[in-house]
């Protein structure tokens, strides 16, 4: 008998990629509550964190929620995002407030499939990288596809947003 395909769980964020027919890759990885930060998903994956991309939300003053997307080694320069976003200051989204806001909750949370679209901004330096690998929407399961793709999907920008 052949070896049995695993059944892919279809995430919103899988279900939106399908459908812009986007090419990617799914990772699945074992995850446990106290282990969903990056460095735990990247010896899962057995890749390097700044391979793995994070998805972080954020409230602008002026705008709302504000999608970022940043290689999981790195930190959001908060200053930086409010500047590209059109907005004086903003802050991290609360918590509790992240599953209402996405759909999603934390360590799935994937920069495509939210409830709503969101204003979103990928690292600058994902431009010049062939594949990056974002959350596909539920902990455990990953995707790898082309930042390009991503971008026009979320409709995002790249920017300068992390900290030098």
């Amino acid at each position: 008998m052949g070896k049995k395909k695993q059944k892919i769980e279809k995430t919103n964020a899988i279900r939106q990629v399908e459908q812009a027919n986007i090419s990617y890759e799914i990772h699945h990885y074992p995850w446990k509550e106290d282990e969903i930060g990056v460095h735990h998903v990247a010896e899962a994956l057995n890749v390097h964190p700044h391979q793995l991309y994070k998805t972080i939300v954020t409230i602008g003053k002026q705008t709302g929620p504000i999608v970022a997307v940043l290689p999981g080694d790195e930190e959001l320069d908060l200053k930086a995002l409010a500047k590209v976003s059109g907005n004086k200051k903003i802050e991290l989204l609360p918590l509790k407030d992240l599953e209402s806001t996405t759909g999603y909750i934390r360590g799935g949370c994937s920069p495509v499939g939210m409830k709503k679209a969101y204003p979103t901004y990928i690292a600058k330096e994902a431009e010049q990288q062939e594949n990056i690998t974002v959350s596909a929407g539920k902990r455990g399961l990953q995707m790898t596809l082309h930042p390009r793709d991503l971008a026009t999907l979320v409709h995002a920008t790249f920017a300068d947003i992390h900290q030098i």
